[in-house]
């Protein structure tokens, strides 16, 4: 299989695509067999076994990849139990000397919607990192360009700061892509062009939430693994992970502020259309009085009886016509006195 050529494919073991990294050299594309072959090595500690450490990138839709998994990554228990477990936020546990993460990401083709959000399981131990995931994610795509590009990564533990830096950093564009949409409501708002925002406002809340929910790394987990990290992990691979653990906390303090912003649009907007609703039943209180008493008049006229005033009166239309007017004029001015009074 040319492994370059397949961006979002998977071969027969459902391998997206696999690297061996080195510190001192680029990284080298494997397929699956030439990755089954380099873990037999290390396994058996031969002279021909390579250093470093080999990242294995599967499609986990594909029905072959968790039984490779199975038979050639000697992977821990507690990370395939994360695979079914059905808990999606973001979080990084150690299983004795291998470290089980879960990170959220945003899809390739992110079009601001909630689904657009997908997980991503990771297993990184000293010289083997396994990512899983169910659909495409930026994240994984761009540390990918960037391995094909020749940059060097010195251990596993860096190429999973890397991860989430990257997600940190998608994160990031998220939050100024709905700042500016935001600026446009509000410019709106300020023009008084409702039109319906307070349904875009609702839908970029939403998405502001689930990704708060989502992408938050958990901080008590995080902070034990940076106080007891693995023997295998140096201090330089423990300052990259608290630098990216930092990197969420500002990007979650932004989204904090950025929702409430929302929320003070979604109330004065609230507070605006509650005013035009009043102004139009008001409208329509002054519409009623106005008609309300040539109403009265016309029905008690219009009664088929005797008796009926003014039915001779040379003037009787006229009389009728300044009692409506007058009536009509004093309901007018009472309906406005009480509307000036209550604003």
């Amino acid at each position: 299989m040319d492994i370059a050529a397949s961006t979002y494919g998977a071969d027969d073991a459902g391998l997206i695509c696999g690297f061996l990294c080195g510190a001192d050299a680029g990284a080298r594309e494997l397929d699956s067999a030439q990755a089954a072959q380099w873990l037999e090595a290390r396994a058996q500690r031969s002279a021909g076994s390579e250093e470093g450490f080999l990242w294995l990138h599967f499609n986990l839709g594909h029905n072959a990849s968790r039984r490779w998994l199975s038979g050639h990554a000697c992977l821990p228990q507690a990370f395939f139990d994360t695979l079914k477990d059905g808990v999606h936020s973001t979080r990084i546990e150690r299983e004795e000397d291998t470290l089980i993460a879960v990170i959220n990401d945003v899809n390739f083709d992110f079009s601001f919607e909630p689904s657009d959000i997908s997980t991503m399981w990771i297993s990184v131990c000293e010289h083997l990192v396994v990512t899983t995931r169910l659909r495409p994610l930026r994240s994984v795509d761009k540390l990918r360009a960037t391995l094909k590009a020749g940059e060097r990564l010195r251990s596993s533990a860096e190429l999973l700061a890397r991860l989430l830096r990257n997600q940190a950093n998608a994160l990031v564009d998220i939050v100024r892509e709905v700042a500016s949409k935001v600026d446009t409501i509000e410019d709106d708002l300020l023009a008084r062009k409702l039109d319906h925002k307070r349904v875009r406002l609702g839908a970029l809340r939403r998405l502001l939430v689930r990704l708060q929910r989502l992408l938050a790394p958990e901080p008590a987990a995080l902070f034990r693994l940076l106080q007891y990290p693995p023997a295998w992990m140096v201090e330089a691979d423990v300052q990259d992970l608290r630098q990216s653990s930092e990197e969420f906390s500002v990007v979650l303090r932004d989204m904090a502020s950025l929702q409430e912003r929302i929320k003070l649009l979604q109330e004065e907007i609230a507070a605006r259309v509650n005013e035009d609703n009043g102004r139009s039943l008001f409208v329509l209180t002054v519409v009623t009085v106005l008609a309300l008493p040539i109403n009265i008049l016309a029905g008690l006229l219009g009664m088929n009886v005797g008796g009926v005033p003014l039915a001779q009166h040379a003037q009787g239309f006229w009389i009728v016509v300044a009692i409506v007017a007058s009536i009509t004029t004093v309901a007018v001015r009472f309906a406005f006195r009480r509307r000036r009074s209550d604003g």
